[in-house]
């Protein structure tokens, strides 16, 4: 039985100053033990993202996002928790929840191309299709050529690879086209196989400027 429940049963029995005060007390704790809760939730959900960082060598671009995400995720669950048991009507949060929840669902499918480019970077950081240094080249299809260069930065929207031709081009290629795409890849550059191929390097991309 907890102390919440006990207090409840032997009201009756308390002076009537005692349970004046149970009508802010009862409520103060039940408000207190939430906010408790959601920063030991926070907290274990920040050293997770935290190992999660470590362990897959993510950037901060993509974890400082994260956090944030989950954090306000946490703030708003807990403002809504603590309202109900203030005595806000269910009807009223309920409300004020789908207003929002159809706010953001119209915002998530306008800005769905940048945020699909962010979960496609997500993934090139974590399941490392290619990495820094490598070349390769964007397919339409298996034959047909396509861009093709190292690879030179990657970040939240774009992958920026320098063309081979000497020419020293940057391409900027959304992340979420390399999952939409055939890709052809050379790891540590199209030097690096052709060296553990046995055949003559090529000459590597010049740098821009």
């Amino acid at each position: 039985m907890s102390l919440i429940e006990l207090l409840r049963r032997r009201r009756a029995s308390l002076p009537d100053w005692v349970q004046d005060w149970l009508d802010v007390l009862v409520p103060a704790l039940q408000t207190g033990l939430i906010l408790l809760a959601a920063w030991l939730l926070h907290w274990l959900l920040k050293r997770l993202v935290l190992r999660l960082a470590r362990r897959y060598s993510l950037p901060p671009q993509i974890v400082l996002p994260l956090r944030g995400v989950l954090r306000w995720l946490i703030i708003t669950a807990t403002v809504l928790l603590v309202l109900g048991r203030l005595g806000v009507s269910a009807s009223v949060l309920w409300t004020a929840f789908t207003g929002f929840a159809a706010v953001g669902a119209v915002a998530f499918f306008a800005a769905w191309s940048v945020l699909s480019n962010l979960f496609c970077a997500l993934l090139i950081m974590v399941a490392q299709p290619f990495r820094l240094g490598d070349d390769v080249e964007v397919l339409d299809t298996a034959e047909k050529p396509g861009a093709k260069g190292r690879v030179v930065d990657i970040n939240l929207l774009y992958t920026t690879l320098q063309e081979a031709d000497g020419g020293g081009r940057l391409l900027q290629i959304p992340n979420a086209l390399f999952f939409q795409r055939v890709v052809r890849r050379w790891r540590g550059g199209m030097a690096g196989a052709d060296a553990a191929s046995g055949a003559a390097p090529r000459d590597p991309p010049a740098s821009p400027g």
